[in-house]
């Protein structure tokens, strides 16, 4: 659970804060196994303190918006264009990773009605770790093979065009999509109590406290989309109140059905059975429903397919919108080129970004693995909430008087803790991730100091 396993070990493959301490390297990412857990607690404690500070930076702008428009309108053009280059990876990767999910779901959906299609199209073109069946036979050997996950890149393509066409989000259908989640996860938890075995939970930590940090390193992307709630200050009677009761009410839920699925996952399977599996939770009760008693655990499966794939669209739709939309804002100040913010003659959307964005994310979607593409994820949506974290500080010096809606308590105590636990997060990721992340970064400031910079609605004031 949330590990990944290599034959040899590698400095690239292990994580960052491990061979900084020991100078050692691991062959792969050691998983957090029943103490998965513990790591979704840490993870919802270090939301709390993030959450807290998005809500601050958004109270202070009278606009709804993402932390690019937040951080352009209070801290100027570099850090936005960071922050915007930084959620566009974390957008992509995030829906890569939930893509990559759907596609396994949809095999298990089809196997649950006896459709088998050929391996080739329903897998990832890159496999690190190989691809094995329940019995442990060898069905692909690691690293690239010909193929092409194809429902991966068919959700994201499907969902791009009903984007393009438009689509307006109902909080209705929003609710009744999450009473359907919960209800796929409570179905789990209840189905798969009666078949636990405690010998599993046991040792609870294999890999101790840096097997832990780095399961809340990788599983941190189930979190995100918690700080659309710390935006609606403006709307609260009492913010300083009503905002803080609303993030950890958000998070406590989250935690426990979370955490009662990966106590019982942990519980029913072996835990390093489902390392680098998309469809865990799944492929956990197909093994179950062949064991004597185990029929009824067949039409628990489909419900748990249903709700999460349900889910799963409705967080990729999410998700590529706001990315379309961080695209289309960086166009129209000028960062990006203009072409990325043209509307649609007849749907009055931002085409050439949703188009964009579903070619970025629907590709890679088809040719890497989970594990690769959740880590860029994770990476990058923590860096933001660190930058938001800082310019939270930052603006309290600079402008201590500018109206507040909502104001992080305790001084600076919660964007310092911040800052801390979510760079202590990032480097329970592998060094390679941090070399492809800071490439990116890097890449990112080359593009805006010999482009964005000199075409910005603000090149003429230089």
């Amino acid at each position: 659970m949330a590990g990944q396993k290599f034959d040899t070990p590698e400095v690239s493959n292990t994580p960052l804060i491990h061979y900084l301490l020991t100078h050692t390297a691991m062959a792969g990412r050691p998983g957090a196994g029943p103490a998965l857990a513990l790591s979704l607690v840490l993870v919802a404690i270090v939301c709390v303190f993030t959450g807290l500070c998005y809500a601050e930076l958004a109270s202070m702008i009278p606009i709804a918006g993402s932390a690019y428009t937040y951080t352009y309108a209070t801290l100027g053009e570099l850090v936005a264009w960071i922050i915007g280059w930084d959620l566009i990876l974390e957008y992509a990767f995030s829906n890569m990773s939930v893509s990559v999910g759907f596609a396994a779901h949809i095999e298990a959906l089809l196997e649950w009605f006896g459709i088998h299609p050929p391996l080739k199209w329903i897998s990832p073109a890159y496999l690190p770790t190989g691809l094995q069946d329940f019995a442990g036979k060898d069905l692909y050997a690691p690293g690239w093979h010909f193929g092409f996950n194809i429902p991966a890149f068919l959700v994201v393509m499907v969902l791009t065009v009903i984007l393009v066409r438009g689509i307006r989000e109902s909080a209705r259908t929003n609710n009744i999509l999450v009473l359907i989640k919960m209800v796929a996860i409570l179905a789990f938890i209840f189905a798969a109590a009666s078949f636990i075995k405690p010998v599993y939970w046991h040792p609870f930590m294999p890999n101790g406290w840096t097997g832990m940090l780095s399961g809340g390193s990788i599983i941190f992307f189930t979190y995100i989309g918690f700080d659309s709630v710390s935006t609606a200050a403006e709307e609260c009677k009492q913010p300083q109140r009503d905002l803080p009761i609303g993030i950890l009410a958000t998070l406590v839920a989250c935690t426990l059905l979370y955490g009662g699925v990966a106590i019982c996952l942990s519980g029913i399977v072996p835990w390093n059975s489902i390392m680098g599996d998309a469809a865990p939770v799944v492929n956990a009760l197909k093994r179950l429903s062949t064991q004597p008693g185990g029929g009824a655990l067949r039409w628990v499966e489909l419900i748990v397919l249903i709700g999460a794939m349900l889910g799963m669209i409705s967080s990729i739709l999410v998700f590529q919108l706001g990315q379309a939309r961080v695209w289309f804002a960086m166009s129209r100040d000028g960062l990006l080129p203009k072409v990325f913010g043209k509307i649609h003659v007849k749907f009055r959307t931002p085409a050439v970004a949703t188009w964009v964005a579903g070619f970025v994310v629907g590709i890679p979607a088809g040719l890497l693995d989970i594990g690769t593409v959740s880590n860029l994820s994770n990476i990058g949506t923590l860096f933001a909430f660190v930058l938001v974290s800082i310019a939270v500080m930052i603006l309290r010096y600079r402008e201590p008087n500018r109206p507040r809606a909502f104001r992080a308590p305790l001084g600076p105590v919660f964007p310092v803790l911040s800052i801390i636990f979510c760079i202590v997060l990032m480097m329970g990721l592998e060094v390679l991730t941090w070399t492809a992340f800071f490439i990116w970064l890097f890449t990112g400031l080359l593009i805006y100091f010999f482009y964005s910079r000199h075409r910005s609605e603000f090149a003429g004031m230089r």
